[in-house]
């Protein structure tokens, strides 16, 4: 998250009206209850663990073995093992 100038974005009568609130601080907006992104949808971390997930199903269901799939993809059996057998669409 970058840091913005309000006195760049805000119309002076509305900087005039935070200021009696808050003066030489950080102050955080956050997005509107409907725009807000999940977790990792920003830097992609969600999506590529989601691939992941996906191919670590697709080698268990040709065969490979829990053991075999943790050494592969440095997690434990337990890790593999959620991500088998919980929920399919997010852990």
């Amino acid at each position: 998250m970058s840091y913005i100038n309000a006195d760049d974005v805000l119309p002076p009568e509305l900087l005039r009206e935070v200021q009696r609130f808050v003066q030489g601080s950080l102050v955080y907006i956050p997005r509107s209850g409907t725009g807000r992104l999940g977790w990792g949808a920003r830097s992609g971390a969600r999506e590529e663990l989601d691939r992941r997930n996906d191919a670590i199903r697709s080698a268990k269901s040709n065969g490979s073995s829990v053991d075999q799939l943790a050494d592969d993809y440095g997690l434990s059996t337990d890790a593999i093992r959620k991500i088998l057998y919980g929920r399919a669409d997010r852990l």
